[in-house]
């Protein structure tokens, strides 16, 4: 059941169709819900969204049954779910009777499919001037690759991404490798719930919608950010570096007596205190460190200078004894130990919800937005399959519990 709430978000009385699936459209749609919209998710009846099956591992029913996976549970949360065919002709009115009072529309199938379905951007803004509808595709609206499936790996592959992702070759496990999450899926659902959010700003000032065209592969490649624009600067072709920073040094992974931490000097001042922490002052005002050019392009010899100091006492001393002078250090966390330690537990960064058809809360990464007078919306868990298609139908078209049945009935719903 959805608890009743005070804080309806700063948007709320937004209305989201959410025609996505797997995560890149979830994730944008997820991010909404959190701001307080209503997101409706549509699904395919029996099966619904992909990710309810990657698993495991899954949460299991009150009978002890699997049900969704934790993968489907960390991008849909906020959300209602209405089964709908969109293979009938009757489905797709309903699709189209639902836009007809949305605000916006995020859709995720390949190119021209919406289109196909009598639902493009041309025939709902004839039913709904006002609406922002945005379509995420792996390489876009336009160009030769358009028609092409596109999928978070091979976007990480192709955009460069894993090209500088990994050891480089001569080292031991050297070679591309992809990032510990999907992270070309990632930005475009933030570059996508950024963009929807200005259009419907516009929409609201000017009366008029818009249409959305976003390509994992653009986000993905504009995500590449300082190491695309040095390579179009300079020519040189980025290469991995493993945990090296390429414009930075030291930054980078450093093994103190008992274990490994992260040392990340940003500006010359932050060198000369590490190097007087180290018992080393000399090091700052050696010629081939004096600056962080200097260092860059004397690493080696900075790296032989100061790993056997860094390896003569345990991580504790060094991270403590940095952070007390200002020099920027951490250390390196299992996911168990990130969301266990006090600053993320003073943050609630761990989010605990309920399912009346589960037998154990669902438990979610917390939205790390902090508004000052709307907070997020928390109370609803990611939705059961169809759990909510009767009433989405009775509220938003009116119909009366036989029109159901009867969409029921001939596997509309």
């Amino acid at each position: 059941m959805e608890q009743a709430s005070h804080n309806l978000g700063p948007l709320a009385g937004v209305l989201v169709l959410d025609l996505t699936r797997v995560l890149a459209g979830p994730w944008a749609t997820q991010m909404l819900a959190d701001m307080g919209a209503e997101v409706i998710k549509v699904e395919r009846p029996h099966t619904g969204d992909d990710t309810r099956s990657w698993g495991p591992p899954f949460y299991t029913d009150k009978d002890g049954n699997p049900s969704d996976a934790s993968y489907f549970m960390a991008a849909n949360r906020g959300k209602k779910s209405i089964t709908i065919n969109l293979k009938t002709k009757a489905g797709q009115e309903l699709v189209r009777q639902l836009a007809a009072k949305a605000d916006i529309l995020i859709e995720n199938f390949k190119t021209g499919h919406m289109a196909k379905l009598g639902l493009g951007y041309d025939v709902l803004r004839a039913v709904n001037p006002k609406i922002v509808m945005c379509s995420i595709t792996g390489f876009g609206q336009t160009g030769p690759m358009k028609d092409l499936a596109g999928y978070d790996y091979i976007i990480q592959a192709m955009s460069g991404m894993m090209s500088i992702t990994g050891q480089p070759d001569a080292k031991p496990g050297g070679g591309p490798i992809r990032s510990g999450v999907a992270v070309s899926d990632l930005f475009t659902g933030f570059y996508a719930s950024s963009a929807i959010l200005a259009a419907l700003l516009h929409a609201r000032s000017s009366g008029e919608g818009q249409h959305i065209d976003l390509a994992l592969l653009d986000c993905q490649m504009a995500s590449l950010i300082n190491q695309a624009s040095g390579w179009m600067h300079s020519g040189q072709v980025p290469a991995r570096t493993g945990s090296d920073h390429p414009n930075l040094a030291p930054y980078g992974v450093y093994q103190a007596s008992d274990e490994p931490f992260v040392l990340a000097i940003g500006n010359d001042a932050q060198f000369a205190r590490f190097s007087e922490f180290a018992g080393h002052e000399v090091w700052a005002n050696d010629s081939r460190f004096a600056t962080n050019a200097d260092r860059l392009a004397n690493r080696q010899g900075l790296q032989k200078c100061i790993e056997p100091v860094i390896a003569t006492r345990p991580a504790k001393c060094w991270l403590e004894g940095l952070g007390v002078v200002g020099v920027p250090a951490g250390p390196i966390q299992s996911v168990d130990q990130a969301f266990s330690m006090e600053q993320a537990v003073h943050r609630n960064m761990t989010q605990t919800q309920h399912r009346d058809d589960l037998s154990d809360p669902v438990q979610t990464p917390t939205s790390p937005i902090r508004f000052s007078g709307t907070p997020v919306v928390s109370e609803r868990a990611p939705p059961a399959l169809g759990a909510d298609t009767k009433q989405i139908l009775a509220s938003h078209l009116g119909l009366s519990e036989f029109e159901i049945a009867k969409l029921g009935k001939d596997e509309i719903i």
